[in-house]
């Protein structure tokens, strides 16, 4: 049936009046079944454009006083109050039939593979398993630590880190709006706001597209993986389950943020027109989600300290970071400044909590217990585990200069006490604090690793010890440019003496006492040099040769150098001092045993004999290969 025009054919009010009405009441639902199955904005845009001009003009003579008769200005006011409950629906179904289910990885911004630092960058990769007797050490020494490991000490994974943990966390993206809704539908709910809230129905208004709004945002949420956890529940997860959450929690919050939040500010500002009422609006919708976004990493800043926590850490702050000048950008009014400061609160207890977390690392070196000798003298679990954590440092290093304000309490003057370490800055100078903490900490570890060098019985593989770890805590420091810059060439060369002077101080331990049985003193009696030799004197040089050469090969053989390089320049060197002694004193006094009773006894070895065994030492072996001796 065609709808008559609202204005009456008099012009009279009260003819408008009841033609608004007709169209009115022909939409209410609660008296009409048609109404009831039927929605207004789903029949043709003459019907909607009738309707809305039917509200205009009741409306209008509502606020006007050209109504003075009282029972028409009831009879208008009730009709008013059929077409607001019926926009109310209107206003519903629209938003619910534009409720949109997005697939997850349309709204992240960054869907590449995540690159942050993990345990897993701490694993050893050069180590072989640990023998079963060396079980009981691993597993006290990971009560304080996790297991220390080591990258390919040649290259400088430490730059590719470096460059792939930036281009993911400091993502270059920024506010990416998509349509929520229809640009028809927008329209639709322009249309109906603006009369519901002219007609003093806001109240209602707001809190049906609060409710339709809010809900299409927690469905959001749920999609991005972000769930209802309180401070309480994150702190009883394992830390490991804790690191993938950090991982997809950066990624779902740049889509949050930069996406879902900047979008649905947008859809505010397209239907409400700006001012409170839009405010209002939008803050009851994202308020509860924001705050259920940002409850996960303000547990991660409270929760307890440990050094393994440190990176995923500094991820959740260098993500906020990020992340808080587009919240400031949509989050600009004052009643949701609320949000904003929750988000910066947040940052700077992350700040403050990786600023704890670093000291707790440099304390754990400290205390960090193990005492059973590693075999053979090699590169302790503790050194990989340190040098690993401080080349991630590195990696992280545009951060950590801007928290790290203060340098270490502890270490700032030679003390000379025995019982701790201590560090002499005054060469440092000019040294940001973070170099500072990274200097301290090795001093620390050197301290840890020299008292465990006491545990070894054999003096030499004692200074073998220092000298493999303090030779590696150099390696990965070379090897590392972002860690080499903030180290320093200075503690760079003190470290390079230090393991330079404990491979001097093992060649005295081990070899002055076997080069002492090669000297010429006490071999002579009284008369010309060439009779004067005494053969028994001298049997007893070569046996007592002979027999130290042989235990300092079946235990030297088992020693390990893992650096190839180091390894070759410690034979180099033993060989220097060993094989010219060996060859003259062979040489001079080699006819006098062959002239007596079973030389084989006594001229056991040739110099190529030594040659060849020096190339078995430092190899690591289970058991010491055989000796091979002269023909």
């Amino acid at each position: 049936m065609e709808s008559p025009d609202i204005r009456g054919g008099d012009g009279s009010d009260f003819a408008t009046l009841e033609t608004a009405e007709k169209i009115i009441l022909r939409w209410d639902s609660t008296t009409s079944e048609e109404a009831k199955e039927n929605l207004i904005f789903q029949s043709d845009r003459e019907e909607v454009d009738r309707y809305l001009q039917a509200v205009d003009e009741v409306q209008r003579l509502v606020s006007s006083v050209s109504i003075s008769d009282s029972r028409h200005e009831v009879k208008a006011r009730s009709t008013i109050q059929i077409a607001m409950a019926r926009l109310e629906d209107e206003l519903r179904n629209i938003l619910l039939s534009q409720t949109s289910t997005f697939e997850p990885d349309s709204l992240l911004l960054d869907s590449s593979a995540s690159s942050f630092a993990t345990r897993a960058d701490l694993e050893d990769t050069e180590t072989a398993p640990p023998d079963e007797g060396e079980g009981e050490e691993q597993e006290e020494m990971n009560l304080v630590l996790p297991d220390g490991s080591d990258s390919n000490s040649g290259s400088d994974p430490g730059s590719s880190r470096l460059s792939s943990r930036r281009s993911s966390c400091k993502s270059t993206s920024s506010i990416r709006e998509i349509d929520l809704v229809s640009s028809e539908a927008v329209s639709d709910l322009r249309s109906i706001v603006h009369r519901m809230i002219g007609a003093g129905y806001s109240r209602e208004c707001l809190q049906v597209y609060g409710n339709v709004r809010k809900s299409a945002m927690e469905t959001i949420f749920k999609q991005l993986g972000i769930v209802k956890l309180g401070i309480g529940d994150v702190q009883r997860l394992d830390w490991e389950v804790v690191e993938v959450k950090i991982r997809r929690w950066i990624r779902a919050a740049k889509a949050c943020v930069r996406v879902v939040f900047a979008s649905e500010k947008r859809l505010c500002e397209q239907i409400f027109d700006g001012g409170e009422v839009e405010e209002t609006c939008f803050m009851e919708i994202v308020k509860s989600s924001a705050l259920q976004l940002f409850t996960f990493p303000e547990a991660i800043s409270i929760s307890r300290r440990s050094p393994e926590k440190l990176f995923k850490i500094l991820d959740l702050h260098d993500a906020l970071a990020d992340l808080l000048p587009d919240m400031e950008e949509i989050f600009n009014s004052e009643s949701s400044e609320t949000i904003l400061v929750q988000a910066t609160e947040i940052q700077s207890r992350l700040a403050e909590a990786a600023r704890g977390t670093l000291v707790e690392f440099e304390n754990a070196i400290f205390r960090e217990p193990s005492v059973v000798p590693v075999p053979g003298g090699t590169i302790h679990p503790l050194t990989r585990y340190v040098m690993n954590y401080l080349n991630l440092i590195a990696d992280y290093k545009q951060t950590l200069v801007e928290l790290i304000m203060s340098k270490p309490c502890a270490g700032l003057k030679c003390t000379n006490d025995p019982v701790k370490p201590d560090m002499d800055i005054s060469q440092l100078e000019g040294c940001s604090p973070l170099a500072l903490h990274c200097i301290w900490t090795m001093v620390m570890l050197q301290f840890n690793l020299e008292g465990k060098s006491l545990h070894y019985k054999d003096e030499a593989l004692s200074h073998i010890f220092i000298m493999n770890n303090v030779h590696y805590i150099v390696q990965k420091v070379k090897s590392s440019t972002e860690l080499r810059e903030i180290i320093g060439d200075l503690y760079l060369r003190r470290l390079t003496g230090i393991f330079r002077h404990a491979a001097t101080k093992y060649q005295r331990a081990t070899w002055v006492r076997v080069l002492n049985s090669l000297r010429d003193e006490g071999l002579h009696v009284s008369g010309s040099f060439s009779s004067g030799v005494s053969k028994s004197a001298l049997r007893e040089r070569f046996k007592a040769f002979n027999t130290m050469f042989e235990e300092v090969h079946r235990v030297q053989s088992t020693w390990s150098v893992p650096d190839v390089q180091l390894r070759e320049e410690l034979r180099i060197s033993l060989s220097e001092h060993l094989i010219p002694a060996y060859r003259s004193f062979l040489g001079r006094f080699r006819g006098h045993i062959e002239s007596g009773r079973h030389p084989e006894n006594y001229l056991k070895y040739s110099v190529e004999n030594l040659e060849t065994a020096v190339l078995d030492f430092f190899e690591g072996y289970t058991t010491a290969p055989h000796l091979r001796r002269s023909q």
